[in-house]
């Protein structure tokens, strides 16, 4: 497969898994905030941090609130992970891509692409956030099931995997770390009702408080839920799961010349470095600290793929 092929399909599957994780982390922010006593639009400044667009929006907007908030996460072009953003980039990627791809495929993205237009065309008010949201998470979850439901298992569905996998990990690091490190109001919080349901909010957006509950009953709390996302691989969003995929396409991937090698290695240090640690070691060491490195390692794990594959070649 050319360079420039796998190079689309990757970005058109990371770009579409972004946009459903963007709208997971408003909802998260939206939840969470709800459960603080002082509530304050600064709290979006962690929002944003963990978006990882904090200095973009800084650069166009003089204050931090929740409108300004959401709507440069939903709507700004001028922010790369919009959700707008993200649509168009998936849809343009798409294009590059079409004789790679079935007609399904390509109609979903587009229809993806189409209604979200519509509906992001005006600013998003409070009232409409939960359904624009969950129109959001529908067409990429259409996307990914027709993937799936037509799609040969062939190199073009290894590097759809990839992209999907990269950007699902990533984004599960940012919305634990959205909860755990910036918007827990203080230690005195821990163990209270406030932060039983913002852990429970944190379940909620990644889908996994249905799969949790079968696990914990009605038991289990933040440690619990922390090594559910984390380590547990049988979770379609924890860590442990996401980076298990990665491994698996990668060696697909593999040939004589033994292509991706270095991307399998680094695969595999994350797998057996930092996951493979126990929830308790990863609490000592730091969660914060944990999904940092965690983040780090994934981003060059990206850009390891893009040298093996040749993507700009």
């Amino acid at each position: 497969m050319l360079g420039k092929t796998a190079n689309g399909l990757f970005w058109m599957y990371r770009y579409m898994e972004r946009a459903e994780n963007t709208a997971r982390l408003i909802e998260t922010g939206q939840r969470i905030a709800l459960t603080r006593l002082n509530q304050t639009d600064e709290e979006w400044l962690s929002v944003l941090q963990s978006a990882d667009c904090l200095e973009g929006f800084n650069a166009t907007h003089d204050e931090i609130s929740r409108d300004l908030a959401v709507d440069w996460m939903l709507r700004s072009k001028d922010n790369s992970s919009s959700v707008v953003s993200s649509v168009n980039a998936a849809r343009q990627n798409a294009r590059l891509v079409r004789t790679a791809i079935t007609g399904e495929v390509w109609e979903a993205v587009n229809s993806a692409y189409m209604a979200l237009k519509k509906a992001l065309s005006r600013k998003v008010s409070e009232r409409d956030l939960p359904s624009v949201l969950r129109l959001i998470r529908h067409h990429a979850a259409l996307v990914r099931g027709v993937t799936h439901g037509t799609m040969l298992r062939n190199d073009i569905y290894d590097f759809a995997r990839l992209g999907t996998f990269l950007e699902r990990a990533d984004n599960t690091a940012r919305i634990l770390d959205v909860k755990y490190y910036v918007l827990l109001p203080s230690a005195r919080s821990v163990g209270t009702s406030i932060d039983n349901v913002q852990w429970e909010s944190i379940l909620r957006s990644v889908s996994a408080r249905g799969g949790f509950r079968m696990e914990y009953g009605a038991g289990g709390g933040p440690r619990e839920i922390a090594d559910f996302l984390i380590l547990d691989k049988r979770m379609p969003r924890s860590l442990a799961f996401c980076v298990g995929k990665l491994c698996d396409n990668l060696d697909y991937l593999a040939t004589e010349e033994d292509a991706g090698a270095a991307s399998r290695e680094k695969v595999g240090m994350l797998r057996n470095g930092l996951l493979s640690k126990s929830i308790d070691d990863i609490l000592d060491y730091g969660l914060h600290e944990f999904l940092q490195k965690t983040l780090q390692e994934l981003s060059m794990i990206s850009r390891q793929i893009e040298q093996d594959f040749r993507f700009y070649a």
